[in-house]
């Protein structure tokens, strides 16, 4: 039997498959369709420390493969998650990674203290990414000594292992992913959304209420994948790619370029049903290629050496 386990920090995941933040609610949702215990991990919606109401619609708008997305983090706060929704996710046995959103650094290490304390958190994923809210997110993101500061500050109050969310809406996401190792994260997941709009033509208006949002789905795979590959030549730290994986083939083209784990986002609102598919193309694949651990497989990309081009004689 293959052996599809991955380990991220101190945390061992039965697999790698991870339902995406922000896709798949607080988990409960989908519990009566798909067994939670049987993904690698669920990312649990973002919480800011209140409740927090989000954009009015449209919020959301198909694109040519993939949609765009200005939620603007609505939820229902972190104490209210601990209390409400934590218990059923520990009956259902899943393996629960609590993602976090803050105005302020002082706000995301509150959140954490609030987390350490509660039974049943696997992990705390730092959103310092979201494109499409005005305070915190890529404020944070887009800046080296923000990203390092909000990860600083979280790793002091928690024992839990910590994985900020990585934007790509920056020149050198590489540069990210050092200042989060250096920071003391456990890992990183990328990519986040790309900022990006679309416009009615007929009544030239935005077709988002915010005008901006975060565009998600296969039309982003190729960059993200991309993203993976750079950030897997700079850091040791585990990563955990994202973005528009809608196949077992498209989980190994991210684990291959240097991802640990992925995450399944867009995919769940067109296929809730769609882990079993993946799980099967994941096993069928390492039967086909005599491979026993899925984890061989991670940044195992070969790249052909390069010739030096010859220098003419004059």
């Amino acid at each position: 039997m293959s052996d599809l386990s991955v380990t991220i920090g101190s945390l061992r995941l039965s697999n790698p498959l991870i339902a995406a933040s922000g896709c798949f609610g607080y988990g409960v949702e989908y519990a009566d369709l798909v067994a939670l215990d049987t993904l690698g991990g669920v990312a649990v919606k973002g919480l800011f420390l209140e409740e927090r109401e989000g954009h009015p619609p449209q919020r959301i708008v198909e694109t040519p493969s993939g949609m765009l997305n200005a939620i603007g983090l609505q939820g229902i706060g972190a104490r209210r998650f601990v209390s409400e929704k934590l218990p059923e996710l520990k009956r259902r046995g899943a393996v629960v990674v609590v993602n976090i959103c803050g105005s302020t650094v002082d706000e995301y290490a509150e959140i954490a203290r609030i987390l350490d304390d509660a039974d049943g958190i696997g992990a705390i994923e730092l959103n310092i990414s979201c494109p499409n809210i005005s305070k915190g997110g890529m404020m944070f993101g887009c800046s080296l000594e923000g990203t390092h500061d909000v990860i600083s500050a979280v790793r002091r109050v928690t024992a839990l292992p910590v994985m900020p969310k990585l934007t790509p809406n920056v020149t050198d996401v590489a540069s990210f992913a050092v200042a989060a190792e250096e920071a003391g994260a456990d890992a990183v997941s990328l990519v986040n959304t790309f900022l990006a709009m679309a416009i009615d033509v007929e009544t030239r208006r935005p077709r988002l209420s915010n005008v901006l949002g975060g565009l998600s789905g296969p039309a982003i795979r190729p960059i993200a994948v991309r993203m993976v590959h750079e950030c897997h030549q700079a850091i040791k730290i585990p990563i955990v790619g994202m973005g528009g994986i809608m196949t077992a083939e498209d989980v190994l083209e991210f684990m291959i370029a240097g991802a640990t784990a992925v995450q399944v986002g867009t995919a769940n609102f067109v296929d809730p049903l769609i882990w079993d598919k993946l799980f099967d193309g994941l096993r069928a694949y390492l039967d086909r290629h005599g491979i026993s651990s899925l984890v061989d497989l991670v940044g195992s990309l070969e790249l052909e050496e390069r010739t030096p081009a010859c220098k003419s004689s004059s």
